[in-house]
């Protein structure tokens, strides 16, 4: 055959590339920045039944023999953020940072004024002394990613969630943002990053969903990976004192779960496949 019909889904559309034959998967990964706004060095490309998870440097070796053509299962799944997508959380983020910085400048002006300062613990964000501050002020799954609205559910629940309240009361923390993360984004044959705590508390990320974007991972091994990045809004360092503190609103939040009585059901990865068959994922 002299040239290949491919079917490559992201976010739960189907696209179709005409390739030759003797195309390599960089030729296909070039196919895809230039048609979806991709960068290459951003896709992985999950090949199922096998190889399965591809990234740049993609190999050499001719498609027609890399890819199990012939098996029913055969199915090319793209993770990746386009451009465009990056741009607009990057804006997002400054603007946030901007407006962060003018009401820290209007809370000091108000503190030159009045006839006794205020209490706030430097390193960490707080709005008023009302409890009702210390909390995560704006919640943004990525709208660019199947199924946002679980996302978003996933981030209002830690908001809501008892025991995290608790702890941020008792430290005051008051978060402007707290978002999602893209696993595509912070995986690496070394590592995964499960969450960020940016500007000691300005935002926080947290890696919500599992790698190949086919569920969710524990509601309370997220919980924990959160209480981890609350305890850089006052330690930046891995050093004994973040660890301290990191231990120590562990405990807060377990025993503030009055909902649960901060007992642990589960710490493993899971997913509907119903949920992810529905989008054509």
């Amino acid at each position: 055959m002299d040239s290949l019909e491919l079917t490559v889904h992201h976010q739960g559309t189907p696209h179709t590339f005409q390739i030759a034959a003797s195309a390599t998967l960089q030729d296909l990964s070039n196919q895809i920045e230039t048609t979806l706004n991709i960068s290459t060095a951003n896709q992985k490309l999950l090949i199922a039944p096998k190889p399965g998870m591809k990234k740049h440097p993609f190999p050499p070796e001719p498609l027609s023999t890399l890819l199990p053509l012939s098996s029913p299962k055969f199915k090319i799944t793209l993770l990746g953020t386009p451009a465009q997508a990056i741009a607009d959380l990057q804006e997002q983020s400054a603007t946030i940072q901007r407006q962060q910085q003018a009401r820290a400048a209007a809370r000091a002006s108000q503190r030159q004024r009045a006839v006794k300062p205020s209490s706030s613990r430097g390193g960490v964000h707080t709005l008023s002394s009302s409890s009702n501050n210390y909390t995560f002020h704006r919640l943004l799954p990525l709208s660019y990613l199947p199924n946002p609205e679980r996302s978003l559910h996933f981030l209002e629940r830690l908001r809501d969630d008892p025991g995290i309240r608790t702890a941020m009361a008792k430290h005051q923390f008051s978060v402007p943002l707290l978002t999602e993360m893209n696993p595509a984004e912070h995986t690496t044959s070394e590592s995964r990053t499960l969450g960020l705590n940016r500007n000691k508390g300005e935002v926080i990320e947290l890696r919500l969903r599992t790698d190949a974007y086919d569920g969710y991972r524990d509601y309370r091994t997220i919980r924990k990976t959160l209480c981890h990045e609350l305890a850089h809004c006052v330690f930046g360092d891995h050093d004994r004192n973040f660890w301290d503190l990191t231990k120590q609103i562990e405990r807060e939040v377990d025993a503030g779960d009055w909902k649960s009585g901060g007992h642990r059901v589960s710490e493993q990865e899971f997913y509907n496949p119903g949920d992810w068959e529905a989008q054509g994922g």
